[in-house]
């Protein structure tokens, strides 16, 4: 069986989208190829994200911040927007059968003392950790019912 591809966009590829590819990576890598990129991408990947992943045991940081158009030319099976501007900004994909739109604040914005954006970060994480868990859950399931 083929893994359909995934990819998670936001608009700098920074953080988001990273931990969301991190987590649903960690959670499903077996039943996906997940990928992520942005539509104005920064350039690299927010040094606080690698943290707070690494925290929860998951290795981001040989991610690399990627812009969408290189994804143009590749089967895309589903594509989840993790921020607004992405969201309206998202190209169609060829072939692309599904299109999710959770939208997540963006913690690189966090302001405060470095521990209380950190936590901002852990909370975004931990966020984004229980929708794309529940992603996972929820298509092996039904990958289990259907083999039933």
């Amino acid at each position: 069986m083929n893994k359909p591809n995934i990819l998670i966009l936001c608009t700098g590829n920074s953080c988001r989208s990273h931990l969301a590819e991190g987590i649903l990576r960690h959670a499903a890598g077996d039943l996906f190829n997940v990928h992520s990129a942005g539509s104005n991408p920064a350039g690299y990947v927010h040094p606080k994200g690698v943290q707070v992943m690494r925290e929860i045991g998951i290795d981001i940081s040989k991610h690399s911040s990627k812009h969408m158009n290189e994804f143009l030319n590749q089967k895309i099976d589903t594509v989840i927007t993790v921020c607004g501007n992405t969201d309206q900004a998202c190209p169609m994909f060829p072939g692309q059968v599904n299109r999710y739109h959770w939208g997540f604040t963006d913690p690189a914005k966090a302001e405060g003392t470095e521990e209380q954006v950190l936590q901002v970060f852990r909370d975004i994480r931990d966020q984004i950790r229980l929708v794309f868990e529940a992603y996972a859950a929820g298509y092996r399931n039904a990958l289990t019912d259907t083999i039933k």
